[in-house]
């Protein structure tokens, strides 16, 4: 097991390094003036001159590159061109929002979807099967920032249930925490928890037709007890190797959520850096969502042990 995660976090070098060199190149590439937007339209040429020299950009592309690769083996993720702020400093004052939607997002998921699954499965071709279904083809086919402005105008505007925007941190209270976090999560987990669900039922479904289900039913098994024990344990691949997906994709949706509810979040920062061309924020930002997907998949391929026996690393 060990090898094979030193050689999986090896092989994570070059995928960082051609992740770095095409972002740059992308970025570099891509029409627009970083120094034109932070000096103004009443800026003269020769003060768009020195902020260029200021900020290294009258520097040919692959000296560019060339230093930024070398900062970045350092662990220096470089400084706000608007600002002047360390990269590290800002992606770590942004994290907590962010992390708590996403943690916020998994949970409600799993809790929700799986159970959908199972019943969807259990009830197969009846009634409560199609309905499951059918919310989760809404799930699929409605945007989350559609799902998002409902359940503000619903919930808080209508209700005034739940304050419409903003964030507040743990260490002001668990409530006020939460209670910022309740729409965001609804919001984000609607296409997520469809994508689970139908993958449960499936898996089930595919499972329930093997000999050693009939074989539990034959030895006076329980319906529940096959469902759970039974059908569930070898339908877990594949369901968390699509959760595994549904987080490595939440950094998309993180985005969007973020920009309605305003939290200030990394997804918020990357609309603000895009926006600003704020080139060392959106390249760190960029690597960071890199390396947590990489990560991401390699925590789901070791837990396929964990519930198949017969994979071996």
């Amino acid at each position: 097991m060990l090898p094979y995660i030193a050689r999986r976090l090896l092989a994570t070098v070059p995928v960082m390094v051609m992740v770095a060199v095409v972002v740059f190149a992308i970025l570099r590439l891509t029409p627009g003036d970083p120094a034109a937007i932070i000096a103004g339209d009443d800026a003269t040429a020769e003060q768009l001159d020195k902020i260029r020299q200021t900020m290294g950009l009258d520097k040919p592309i692959y000296l560019q590159l060339v230093q930024w690769l070398a900062r970045l083996m350092q662990g220096d993720l470089g400084v706000s061109l608007l600002s002047g702020t360390p990269v590290l400093s800002m992606i770590g004052d942004r994290m907590g929002p962010s992390l708590a939607l996403a943690l916020g997002t998994i949970v409600v998921t799993v809790i929700i979807a799986i159970p959908l699954g199972i019943i969807a499965a259990w009830r197969q071709g009846k009634l409560l099967d199609r309905a499951i279904m059918t919310l989760s083809v809404l799930g699929f086919s409605v945007p989350t920032f559609v799902v998002g402005y409902l359940l503000i105008y619903s919930l808080s505007i209508k209700l005034g249930w739940f304050p419409v925007q903003g964030y507040k941190p743990l260490s002001e209270g668990f409530w006020p925490f939460a209670q910022r976090l309740v729409l965001p999560v609804l919001a984000l987990s609607g296409v997520y928890v469809a994508l689970i669900a139908r993958i449960t039922r499936s898996s089930i479904i595919e499972v329930m037709g093997e000999d050693f289900i009939r074989t539990a039913r034959s030895k006076g098994a329980t319906e529940r007890v096959v469902l759970m024990r039974h059908a569930l344990r070898n339908a877990a691949v594949p369901i968390v190797t699509i959760i595994g997906i549904g987080i490595a994709s939440l950094i998309s949706g993180v985005v969007v959520t973020e920009s309605v509810f305003n939290l200030p979040g990394l997804g918020r920062l990357v609309v603000e850096a895009v926006l600003a061309r704020d080139y060392p924020v959106i390249q760190g930002l960029i690597l960071l969502f890199s390396f947590i997907y990489i990560l991401i998949n390699l925590l789901v391929d070791l837990l396929y042990p964990v519930f198949d026996p017969r994979i071996r690393y």
